[in-house]
């Protein structure tokens, strides 16, 4: 379960302030509630969790299970919100050093040509006992011509027509959209599997969909126990919203009081990735119009040694919320050395997980000193079910803090500037 501690925020924020914010943030809700603010047709993100489909569950647990049985590597070919939440709940959960399963590996989330050239050479190459590698490739696009996504997606499965000849249909799914755009195109041409992402859910919002949910459940991890772990947060929220609120009402009168960055910072490699899906979540959906924190990730105590400085006693347009695991998921602990040469013998019998959580209130001490807003958003453990739950508290707090701004949570017309410039100076009609 998800607590959200926002003392220390707002002792930076005046009543008057907060009650105009709680106002604002309140009017949000009810648009992402009642389905009435500006891209409403985008929210079935929330549709999914109030009528959950047992049997997509079911399907993709059983392919993933195939999978696991047979494959050496599971190719992730996407970008943005394509991947992003998939890597997020992968990287939190598996171990950093061995997989009881097929390797994971990212593609087509850049267009870098080296990175790209490797990857073929890897996966052709030959297993120690000489024989061929086991490859699966999941495509994730809703048009099929992404171009970053595309164009690995043609590389590899050229590669994997090589490898595999008449049998390479098996290799290749396609998470796409319903009808229509490229990959249909191809799936009707090639035979290749299906699964369909909802017309209703854009990308950043769809790691609770077969965009994020396959390469999940490939990578062993429980999807129905992250899925219902986001149903849970759904039914408590629509009961007490009050966690939700006061979250916004903050974030929004720290964007009036010229707050213009939220560090989102753990102390839990774990969760880095995570930063990385709430980091896109919320940059394509708060910054238009002028307007939106800009949401910057730091894996501390990693980054105090580069960060740190800045956050301290740099500009004071920065905001912070810590990710927090409240418990300890690993065991190890300082052991008492002969002779102290290192003089660490003061930490002996102490838990790593221990000495980090000190490191973490050190920090909010020294922040909190040097005026730095701060929220604390804590979850009991690091599993699947708490990280179903934190994927919605922040789909469904974004929502509300994007239209608490009078902004459009759900188009990204920036992005489709960039593409338009980038499509013509390659020459495409």
């Amino acid at each position: 379960m998800i607590t959200c501690d926002v003392k220390i925020a707002r002792s930076f924020i005046s009543d008057e302030d907060y009650i105009t914010a709680h106002g604002k943030t309140t009017l949000g809700y009810k648009q992402v509630a009642d389905k009435s603010g500006p891209g409403s047709e985008w929210l079935g993100w929330r549709d999914i969790l109030a009528d959950p489909n047992d049997a997509i569950l079911e399907e993709i647990d059983s392919l993933a299970a195939s999978i696991r049985k047979e494959a050496d590597i599971f190719i992730v070919c996407g970008i943005g919100g394509s991947y992003l939440g998939a890597k997020a709940v992968i990287d939190a959960l598996s171990s950093h050093f061995s997989s009881n399963g097929p390797e994971i590996i990212y593609a087509g989330h850049h267009m870098g040509g080296k990175y790209l050239q490797e990857l073929l050479q890897y996966i052709q190459a030959p297993k120690a006992d000489g024989s061929q590698k086991q490859v699966y490739l999941n495509v994730i696009s809703k048009s099929g011509s992404t171009l970053e996504t595309a164009l690995s997606f043609r590389a590899i499965r050229k590669l994997m027509e090589e490898m595999y000849s008449d049998d390479a249909s098996k290799h290749i799914i396609c998470t796409t959209s319903e009808e229509g755009g490229i990959l249909n195109q191809l799936i009707d041409a090639k035979g290749y599997r299906k699964f369909v992402i909802p017309n209703d859910i854009g990308g950043r919002f769809s790691v609770l969909t077969p965009v994020g949910l396959i390469p999940i459940a490939v990578a062993g991890i429980d999807i129905k126990a992250l899925f219902y772990g986001a149903v849970a947060a759904y039914n408590r929220y629509e009961e007490d919203n009050e966690d939700i609120i006061e979250y916004t009402s903050l974030r929004n009168a720290l964007h009036k009081a010229g707050k213009t960055i939220d560090v989102i910072s753990c102390f839990e490699p774990e969760l880095a990735s995570f930063g990385g899906w709430i980091q896109q979540l919320m940059g394509e959906s708060e910054g238009k119009e002028g307007k939106g924190i800009f949401p910057a990730v730091a894996s501390f105590s990693t980054d105090l040694h580069s960060l740190g400085q800045f956050i301290q006693q740099g500009k004071r347009s920065l905001m912070e919320t810590f990710l927090i695991v409240e418990n300890s998921f690993s065991k190890i602990e300082v052991e008492e050395l002969e002779g102290d040469d290192d003089k660490l013998n003061y930490l002996a019998g102490k838990s790593f997980h221990d000495i980090n959580k000190k490191a973490r209130l050190g920090t909010t001490e020294a922040h909190q000193d040097g005026n730095v807003p701060i929220i604390n958003l804590t979850i009991d453990a690091l599993n699947a079910e708490n990280l179903g739950e934190l994927i919605y508290f922040y789909e469904l707090s974004t929502g509300v803090f994007v239209y608490s701004l009078g902004v459009n949570p759900f188009n990204q017309p920036g992005v489709e500037d960039y593409k338009k410039a980038m499509y013509r100076l390659l020459g495409k009609d």
